[in-house]
């Protein structure tokens, strides 16, 4: 079935397996608007109730494959997107339940290897299932990042720099399947992102923070050969706030492939707090851009 113009998707049901924040709700607004019925599965412990509860929806534990299944099944649903961040829980608090354990041993070895390993091969045991996965941002257009300088805020060749060094730093980390994201404050890296995510990351790039120096940039992007379909790398006007609030001077992330939670209050965010926000190109380097606004 052919819904509005938006993706093309195989029955009458979108299935939105949610993590935290206000992204879920987002694509199923865009899907509703669509035509098109969604349930969403939040995940316990990790979903907001304030986000799915306008839509049809269950809480299930993140383990509990085989309730999951089930409830995607019985609610018709054959296309799922997997959207929000979900902490990665210990192997002794999963508690799966048996379709969970059958499906923790065809996943294997990925179980644990980085978030991008690991969603990849859930991605898989989904599609071998039966289901067709799409990409948060195939519904949410509007939200992905563009190239260039959003907002008045230009960065100076020595912001460009760090961007330059940042981009290596991530794609490094990114093959080692590490994280997204990294701070950079003239050439000397204060902090990589793992597991811990953007947020404390950010933490730690303000404790290690160079006095007398510009401040740090935030750089986001894609692992290399990462999948579209999760986990794609999101910045907010919180984001924006949080790297103002340790004394970073802009955020350079990967156009076309970054969400950008409301854009119009990022760029606002950035221009209140003096910092500028930058889309830059997958394989190219920073350059100073003109151009501002939404």
């Amino acid at each position: 079935m052919v819904v509005g113009q938006g993706p093309k998707l195989t029955g009458s049901c979108l299935g939105i397996l949610a993590g935290g924040g206000p992204l879920p709700g987002q694509v199923a607004r865009t899907v509703e608007g669509l035509g098109c019925r969604v349930f969403i599965i939040g995940f316990q412990d990790f979903a907001e109730p304030r986000v799915i509860e306008p839509w049809p929806h269950r809480y299930i534990r993140l383990a509990a494959a085989g309730e999951i299944l089930s409830c995607l099944r019985a609610e018709g649903c054959r296309d799922l997107v997997l959207i929000g961040p979900v902490r990665r829980p210990s192997f002794s608090d999963l508690r799966p339940d048996a379709a969970g354990v059958r499906i923790m041993g065809r996943i294997g070895r990925a179980l644990f290897s980085g978030d991008d390993g690991l969603l990849a091969a859930i991605v898989r045991v989904l599609t071998e299932e039966g289901f067709v996965i799409h990409g948060a941002h195939e519904f949410l257009s509007g939200s992905v990042g563009r190239s260039g300088v959003l907002g008045r805020i230009q960065p100076d060749f020595g912001a460009l720099a760090d961007i330059r060094r940042g981009q290596n730093v991530v794609e490094a980390i990114g093959r080692l399947d590490i994280g997204q994201g990294c701070v950079v404050q003239d050439g000397l890296v204060l902090a990589v992102e793992a597991m811990e995510g953007t947020d404390r990351m950010l933490l730690r790039a303000g404790e290690c923070r160079q006095p007398g120096r510009p401040g740090g940039v935030l750089v986001k992007m894609l692992k290399p050969g990462q999948d579209f379909r999760a986990d794609l790398p999101t910045i907010g006007s919180d984001t924006v706030r949080r790297a103002a609030e340790v004394g970073l001077r802009g955020i350079a992330f990967q156009a076309g492939a970054t969400l950008m939670i409301d854009s119009a209050a990022c760029i606002a965010a950035a221009d209140e707090a003096g910092l500028f926000l930058m889309g830059i190109d997958e394989g190219a380097a920073a350059m100073p851009a003109t151009g501002t606004g939404e």
